[in-house]
Parts: C-alpha cells; structure tokens; sequence
C-alpha cells in the first residue's frame, strides 16, 4: 500500500512511518523541536508538522532537550498556524489545581498518583483526552480515521447521524481523594467553563486540517448516544470500543526512552497507558484547544482522499 508522504519541510531529516496507517518517528536526536521554533523558516517548519501530525495521527521525536516554556510555545504555534480559533488557548486539565508548580495550563502525569479503581481489562483505557469539553483537546495510539474506514459503507451512514453525550463526572471523584473542587474555567476556550464537565458531540467528526472523517467516540468518556434507545446505544458503543481495541493493525505502539516527545492529534488518535513497568514515569503534557467538533456531510474518509483501496466487505 502506497500511502502520499505529507513531511513537506520536513523531508530531509532522518524520519520512519512506524505502521502504514498511524504513526511517524523521527529518529535523529539532532533534529530539537526547540530549534526548529528558533529557525528563520519556523513557521513553515512548524506548520509542516501540524500538517503531519493532523495526518499521521502522532508523531514522536527522540531525546528532546526542551523546557515547559518551549513545549507550551511550540503547542500554541502547532494550533495557531492550522487555524485554531482566536480564542482558543492552551487547555487546562480539570484534575490541575490552582497555583501547580508548573503553571494551571501544564498536566503533570506521574505513575505515583494512582486513583483507586476496579480491575479491569486494560483495552478498556481506550479514549481521546477531555472529550467531555465542549471545545476538546509504553503508551499505544489508534487512528480513528482507520477505525472509520474499517466500518460497512452502511454503518458508516448510520453513526454520521448520531451524537454522543461526554461525561466526566469521575474527575469529581478524584477531586475529591484529592481534596480540592474542579475550577470553574475557562479551560482553555470560553465554551469550556463550569464544574459540569459534559457535552454532546457528534460520533463521526470531520478533522478540519485533513478533511477526514474520523470515529469520536471512547471508552472513557462517552456515555449514551442521543438519538438511540439506552439498550442501542449501550450496543454501538460496546461494538465501537472492541472495534478500535482489537484492530491492532489501526494502532501503533511506542517504547518511551527519556525525553521523548509525543505531539498527536487529539481529534483523529484513541491513546491509552499500557501499565506493564515497576518504576517511576513522570511527563508533562501540554494541549493546544482547537475548535468546538463538527461533523461536515461533504468530507470524505482517509482512505477515499488518498486513494487507497479499502479493506471491502
């Protein structure tokens, strides 16, 4: 399978896709993302990653000498230069309490705040992050887009006219072990304010930057699909959730080493944590909020822009 390369700028340093349909490594530690914001190209430079980031779902770049300063600039200019709205900033997470050392629009995530919980299967850690916003933002990755292109044409049709309730009412919960109340807002867009932390969304969302129809539903978040019965939705969403967990040729999976860097594409990618290490992992995560999500009954799915054949019924 022949997939259109999208590095633009980007072509000559040293990089590999790490699956056909998500996922692409830049391998050289030479290549900083801190000097490619200080280039005089930066913005063709950083736009170009956007780009390719929007298209390959997630991009990883190797041993990165960068401070929360620089990745909170570089997740701003990734956003403002495909078109982010105006008033649309850095996200902060709900579960970040007021004063954090590193600033409230920075999530520390840390192995050593664990929250009590049920054993459970860990495919079901499947989500994409806080998509209970009305403006939303060894771990693996899953193309949503792919998940989109592996449904019948029928089913297809079918979900294009759904929306699905997200809800996070367990960040109360955790909150609450941690002894603070959810900020109000705004959390990074002036849609996302109030300690209600739910919305509606539609089930297939059209990525603005690629055009691709993409799936938008996840374990984590979504609760009941509006416009079906509880017992319906109850069913879609299972199927949809062992969909995308058990196409493992949709995914990729990527072996941390220090100072790695992960930019990905909230709005098109399902990530989860794969628990399997004994020690510490400590990482800082920065996210630029886009727009509120749509649905747009002319875009078209990845497979069909790129002209790839679809695996057919």
């Amino acid at each position: 399978m022949s997939v259109p390369s999208f590095l633009g700028s980007l072509a000559n340093f040293a990089h590999y896709d790490a699956t056909p349909h998500i996922g692409t490594v830049f391998s050289d530690a030479s290549v900083q993302l801190s000097q490619l914001l200080a280039a005089p190209n930066a913005d063709v430079l950083i736009k170009d990653l956007a780009t390719l980031v929007s298209q390959r779902g997630v991009v990883f770049f190797k041993a990165q000498d960068i401070d929360i300063e620089t990745q909170k600039l570089l997740a701003t200019r990734l956003g403002e230069l495909t078109g982010k709205p105006a008033d649309s900033k850095l996200h902060r997470h709900p579960l970040t309490e007021d004063g954090s050392e590193l600033g409230d629009d920075v999530q520390v995530i840390s192995s050593a705040v664990v929250f009590p919980r049920e054993r459970a299967l860990a495919s079901r850690g499947w989500h994409s992050d806080v998509t209970f916003e009305p403006v939303p933002s060894d771990y693996a990755w899953a193309s949503a887009y792919e998940a989109y292109d592996r449904l019948s044409p029928a089913y297809q049709k079918f979900l294009e006219g759904l929306t699905a309730v997200h809800d996070a009412e367990q960040f109360h919960v955790a909150a609450k072990l941690r002894g603070f109340e959810i900020p109000a807002g705004p959390r990074g867009s002036p849609l996302n304010v109030g300690s209600e932390l739910t919305a509606v969304h539609p089930v297939i969302r059209t990525n603005p930057v690629t055009g691709f129809k993409g799936l938008f539903v996840n374990k984590n978040f979504t609760k009941r699909i509006v416009e079906l019965t509880s017992d319906e939705s109850a069913d879609v969403l299972n199927y949809l959730a062992v969909h995308v967990a058990e196409n493992h040729d949709l995914q990729v999976r990527y072996r941390w080493e220090k100072n790695d860097v992960a930019i990905w594409d909230n709005r098109s990618t399902f990530h989860t944590a794969t628990p399997d290490y004994d020690g510490l992992r400590v990482g800082n995560r920065v996210v630029s909020v886009g727009e509120k999500p749509f649905f747009d009954p002319a875009s078209k799915s990845r497979r069909e822009a790129l002209g790839i054949k679809s695996k057919g019924l």
